[in-house]
């Protein structure tokens, strides 16, 4: 149960960093958010002082339920071991200690597939079920977020699993490959078949939920995937970062 109205939410990648209040009953944006490109060098500081640029341009108080949503596994109270699109040296930093002492405020940081996942859960694709739901991003990668009863599942990184005689799954099926080695949307799909049905043997989910920006095209792939769990597109898209980080700093109220 959501005890407070909104929330704000950052979502912070390697091209942009956003923001906006999220009405917490609607999951939608209270105001138009802001954008700020990400620095080049995109240190811990470079980025910490965004971060509270965005805050301060909102003029974001610290009762606010404040989440940001990052590209990286975030395990509270413990340093950054794994960073793959920001500055190298965000590797053994607390983001959660960072972010909170440069701010001035309590911020909540969460994985950026775990937010979208719960964004999709709460308000979108999958609103209203109760069970498992996996939601996945497929871009350079796949992300993974593992929902149950409404309650995330942290850090899942299920994009690495190992599919048999291929390797790491998202270097076998994200939507980068296909680009790269211009797969049709039919060889595409087989590829993603593997994958699904490996995900569904050991997880049997009751909903998969697809998001990156290929899920526009849903209609052109999903039809070659032979599963036998229920799998549809996401429905937040982009703003799917900022409305789950919003919606994870609520649950700390």
């Amino acid at each position: 149960m959501i005890e407070t109205a909104q929330a704000f939410g950052i979502d912070i990648g390697g091209s942009g960093i956003k923001g906006a209040p999220v009405n917490l009953q609607e999951g939608k944006f209270a105001t138009e958010r802001l954008r700020i490109p990400t620095p080049e060098h995109s240190t811990p500081d470079a980025v910490a002082d965004i971060v509270k640029q965005l805050l301060d341009h909102f003029d974001v108080h610290d009762g606010t339920p404040i989440g940001v949503a990052f590209p990286a596994p975030i395990k509270p109270g413990k340093p950054l071991d794994f960073m793959a699109n920001l500055d190298q040296s965000w590797v053994g930093v607390d983001i959660n200690a960072l972010l909170s002492e440069r701010t001035g405020r309590t911020v909540h940081v969460v994985n950026d597939a775990d937010a979208a996942g719960l964004a999709e859960a709460q308000y979108g694709a999958a609103k209203g079920n109760n069970g498992l739901v996996i939601a996945t991003t497929l871009g350079t990668g796949i992300g993974t977020a593992l929902i149950m009863n409404g309650v995330l599942v942290p850090n899942t990184e299920l994009g690495h699993l190992l599919l048999a005689d291929k390797g790491d799954a998202e270097k076998y099926a994200a939507d980068s490959v296909r680009g790269a080695k211009e797969l049709s949307w039919k060889k595409w799909g087989k590829r993603l078949t593997k994958y699904y049905a490996m995900l569904e043997h050991y997880f049997s989910p009751d909903i998969f939920v697809v998001g990156g920006g290929v899920s526009k095209k849903h209609e052109k792939f999903f039809q070659y995937i032979d599963i036998e769990t229920p799998i549809v597109p996401a429905a937040l898209l982009n703003d799917a970062g900022i409305v789950g980080a919003a919606y994870y700093a609520s649950t700390f109220v």
